[in-house]
């Protein structure tokens, strides 16, 4: 369970860690598992709905840099978004009844690792109300040198930006002056585990270590009262199976929150990738 101070920090900046959630052994069975996805992606030559490949990715020196969806790939993803303790923690924060909706795990392989620009992850999924945030589970101890999360602390209680060029949606903040300001750089060790609101701005620059990987498992999760808006303003119910915890309700809960910038979209595609979409950004804070 997290401590009043934890979620009082996590109230006030919008994201809070928690050390040693894992034991040792999990984390090293999932960096195992991990290893495997690794090799087995050697047989890929481009994006898949699994997949998500660096630059430079061959089959004799494959770089994956995101599993999508892991907790439908291995059943050691799947314990560890379910795992109680976590489920806790997130219900503190956004109600009893708990979704889920996906995970990704986000690899920076040892000096290639690609960055992520900077954005909001309720301007991917705007609800009906933002009680919706990320756990990230660190795999491998986390740095400023390998690419850990950066965070910019309060973001959540202001403006949600403008992630369009034009009418296309490329996944970043495209808002010309965007200046991320007071940055925080959210250091883990294997184990511990981040929690940041889905308002809360956030990016993570190249991993630039000859030796030191990182990877970062990330579990969207939000108040089950949280439904989906579609682009017309409907609301749009997940079906009971997404439920980690208590009930589906039958109707939403409405809270007013800053609108999300949402022209006529035109998605950007690329396999659903975050990466490949930022590369339509015409302003880059990472190289």
């Amino acid at each position: 369970m997290l401590t009043k101070d934890q979620v009082d920090f996590y109230n006030t900046n919008g994201y809070v860690t928690v050390a040693g959630v894992l034991q040792s052994e999990e984390t090293e069975e999932l960096r195992r598992v991990t290893e495997e996805f690794v090799d087995k992606s050697r047989q890929a030559t481009e994006h898949t709905d699994e997949f998500d490949l660096e630059p430079g990715h061959t089959a004799e020196a494959p770089r994956l840099r995101r599993l999508k969806y892991p907790e439908r790939q291995h059943p050691a993803y799947d314990r560890v978004m379910r795992n109680e303790t976590i489920i806790d923690m997130v219900a503190q924060l956004v109600g009893p009844d708990v979704r889920h909706f996906g995970g990704k795990l986000n690899m920076k392989a040892a000096g290639f690792g690609s960055p992520v620009e900077w954005h909001q992850d309720f301007a991917f999924a705007a609800r009906t109300n933002d009680d919706m945030l990320a756990v990230g589970v660190a795999i491998d101890d986390m740095s400023s040198e390998n690419g850990c999360l950066l965070v910019v602390p309060g973001s959540h209680k202001g403006s949600i930006y403008n992630h369009h060029e034009g009418n296309v949606f490329v996944g970043g903040i495209t808002d010309p002056d965007f200046d991320p300001g007071n940055v925080a750089a959210v250091e883990l060790a294997a184990g511990d585990i981040s929690i940041h609101h889905g308002r809360t701005l956030h990016a993570s620059a190249p991993n630039r270590t000859p030796d030191k990987p990182r990877r970062f498992y990330l579990l969207q999760m939000c108040g089950a009262d949280a439904w989906r808006v579609s682009k017309e303003g409907d609301p749009q119910d997940d079906p009971d199976e997404n439920m980690l915890r208590g009930q589906a309700p039958a109707e939403p809960r409405w809270v007013e929150v800053p609108p999300v910038p949402t022209p006529e979209m035109v998605e950007a595609g690329f396999a659903g990738s975050i990466y490949e979409s930022q590369r339509m950004l015409q302003r880059r804070f990472f190289d």
